[in-house]
């Protein structure tokens, strides 16, 4: 199936690893342009030469914290680029630990970058969007099931996915859509660290495994070909929903 994302633009943050850098591997793959964009300058470096060539990967460092980020990035799409179609607004976890435990500076800070600074970069690329522009935030399958040990993530990011409804019941009359995806366990460097910091990793990924139905974590390029489908012309007509991206592991229908 053709998804339709030849010479559409994209912007993706959080992207020199991990979830949003399978996502810009997939759309580069399938024929689109990139905006990469993460804090760390040698790695949105490192992943730009990886995907290609100047005409099809720009890479910029910025912090979603910032202000500014969200222009900038809308900005560099269209200086390098001419057009801007979509958006995978991708953040950093938030530290381990119980909602109880997280100190004051620890919830402002995730608050900050997190929450705000999602909110902040979805509404900036949603007004520079055309008819048939696309935005999907990764959030996580604790929009629907707390995530023990992650109390931070656990009150954050069900209140993100509440406000992508609401953009997509605002941006809808102008034919931009925005979609939340739910990644579960998947083998990032994030869930690397969570399943190091166990007391075992061999019996820690095990139980987890255990309690999925497909028996096994996913793989970032398997979230990345559903994300590439979700910011595609392909998938036109979806919007307003959260997609979990997890082998089956939440129990809801």
């Amino acid at each position: 199936m053709d998804l339709g994302l030849a010479d559409r633009v994209y912007v993706l943050t959080g992207a020199s690893k991990g979830l949003g850098f399978a996502t810009a591997r997939a759309l580069v793959a399938d024929g689109a342009r990139v905006v990469l964009s993460a804090r760390d300058p040698d790695r949105v470096t490192a992943a730009a030469e990886q995907l290609g060539r100047d005409d099809r990967v720009i890479g910029l460092a910025a912090d979603l914290a910032d202000p500014d980020t969200s222009t900038r990035l809308v900005e560099t799409a269209l200086e390098h680029f001419g057009q801007l179609d979509g958006a995978l607004v991708s953040v950093g976890g938030p530290p381990r630990g119980t909602a109880a435990q997280a100190t004051d500076a620890q919830w402002r800070a995730s608050f900050e970058t997190i929450f705000l600074g999602t909110v902040r970069t979805a509404r900036t690329i949603a007004a520079a969007l055309p008819d048939g522009g696309a935005i999907g935030l990764v959030l996580s399958n604790s929009v629907r099931a707390p995530i023990p040990g992650l109390g931070v993530s656990n009150g954050l990011r069900p209140g993100l996915a509440g406000v992508a409804k609401d953009m997509a019941d605002e941006y809808g009359p102008r034919g931009v859509r925005v979609v939340s995806l739910l990644p579960g366990r998947l083998l990032t460097d994030r869930n690397h660290e969570l399943l190091a910091a166990s007391d075992d990793p061999e019996r820690a990924r095990a139980e987890i495994e255990a309690e999925i139905p497909l028996r096994r974590m996913g793989d970032p390029e398997e979230f990345g070909r559903v994300a590439a489908f979700v910011l595609s012309p392909a998938a036109s007509y979806l919007t307003g929903v959260a997609i979990p991206v997890d082998g089956g592991a939440l129990r809801g229908i």
